[in-house]
């Protein structure tokens, strides 16, 4: 064995690598700053929305509670489990996520959620906004993300797809039917 890890540093010194006790383990495409703060918007905004989902999960009060409440869970969840996708995606590509809450406040393009209990039909509307305030991000960086790693781009599709489900699933709620 000891043998086997002689040979295989002498042969990367030959090619003028350097060794690490992991063997350059990390190695691969690495994101351009353009990239890693492209998915760094994306993660500031997934992080913002399982947050405001979970104030406004907490907060929510009226007709269809039980409904709201339980949709708000649904979004939470999706909303934690692709932020931590694309932060370790981020980390894939060598970049280092920042999921800091004061980096979430200073650089979320979601607008505030209100304090204090909220009626289920302003939830809605308030809910809906966020989904399509964090698509939005997701569709403005998509081009420049597919350019340099379309591997990233797929992630994005996948969210901004179950985001826009969200999105027309919770403002129908507060729909009435066309032409009516």
């Amino acid at each position: 064995m000891a043998e086997t890890t002689k040979t295989t540093k002498t042969a990367a010194a030959k090619r003028g690598a350097k060794t690490t006790r992991r063997q350059n383990a990390e190695k691969g495409f690495t994101a351009s700053a353009t990239l890693a703060g492209n998915l760094q918007s994306v993660l500031v905004d997934l992080l913002e929305l399982a947050l405001q989902g979970k104030q406004a999960h907490w907060n929510v009060v009226g007709r269809n509670f039980r409904d709201t409440h339980r949709q708000l869970d649904e979004i939470i969840d999706d909303a934690r489990a692709f932020s931590d996708t694309v932060a370790e995606r981020m980390r894939a590509l060598h970049a280092v996520p920042d999921g800091r809450s004061d980096t979430i406040a200073e650089t979320t393009s979601l607008p505030e959620f209100p304090a204090g209990e909220v009626s289920t039909s302003d939830t809605v509307d308030l809910i809906t906004e966020r989904l399509e305030a964090a698509i939005s991000t997701m569709r403005e960086v998509h081009d420049a993300v597919d350019e340099e790693d379309p591997t990233s781009a797929d992630i994005l599709h996948a969210v901004i797809e179950r985001l826009e489900q969200f999105a027309w699933m919770v403002s129908a709620e507060n729909r009435t039917p066309a032409g009516r």
